[in-house]
């Protein structure tokens, strides 16, 4: 995916800049639906810390740094669903919303806006979040 990790890169180093700390989220919004905010290691499998020193570099390869999913919390197959959210996802074939969960870990993060790097899924979903009063910058 051409573009993506100079797009961290920049957002990265215009952040600290201007004084403010950048988290990566892994994998996207997966990451953010398969943190669990009640286990202290599943931030630490789903997030890092970006700085101008793990980024200096990442826009000389290709690919992402924090890597991508095809996930939408908004419509999650019941059977994708993470097993700490399962109850969620009783009731059958029909996709689970888990937004809910999202909000809670944008919120246990204490993430105060999220910029959100992609196509018309990961746009489309961003909206969602703004429309839940996540302050939400988008890159497509």
């Amino acid at each position: 995916m051409p573009g993506l990790n100079s797009c961290i890169k920049a957002a990265v180093y215009r952040a600290d800049d201007e004084g403010h700390q950048m988290v990566g989220i892994r994998r996207g919004w997966a990451g953010l639906l398969h943190l669990n905010p009640d286990n202290p290691l599943s931030a630490e499998r789903h997030t890092v810390p970006l700085t101008k020193a793990n980024t200096r570099t990442i826009d000389r390869t290709g690919g992402t740094y924090l890597h991508t999913s095809r996930t939408n919390p908004a419509r999650v197959k019941a059977q994708d669903v993470p097993e700490f959210l399962a109850p969620a996802a009783a009731g059958g074939p029909e996709p689970v919303d888990c937004t809910a969960h999202v909000l809670r870990v944008i919120e246990h993060l204490k993430l105060d806006g999220v910029l959100a790097i992609g196509g018309d899924d990961t746009l489309s979903y961003a909206v969602r979040l703004d429309r839940e009063g996540v302050p939400i910058v988008c890159i497509p």
